[in-house]
């Protein structure tokens, strides 16, 4: 009976323990993050102009593109398509 109840002292106190230390580490991230001296400075206007995008539409016209084949036309479902409850179970 003794023993139990060492043994489940000892457990609380390392509970314990692990308890503090997240509430300390709770403690610091938000310190750090709401009370930090240093903040970001504000986002600047983009004062250099865009370059211009240019696209080389001449790649496609490379010979081993162009021996490639378009994809034949999917002909279309025609049977009935699922069932008329779907959670009734499959019978046997």
């Amino acid at each position: 009976m003794a023993i139990t109840f060492i043994e489940e002292r000892r457990k609380l106190g390392y509970l314990f323990l692990a308890l503090v230390i997240v509430i300390l580490i709770t403690i610091v991230v938000l310190w750090q993050g709401f009370f930090a001296k240093e903040k970001l400075p504000p986002l600047l206007p983009i004062e250099t102009p865009l370059k211009k995008i240019m696209i080389n539409l001449e790649i496609l016209k490379h010979p081993l593109l162009e021996k490639l084949k378009p994809f034949e036309a999917i002909p279309s479902f025609e049977e009935e398509v699922g069932r008329e409850n779907p959670f009734i179970p499959y019978s046997l």
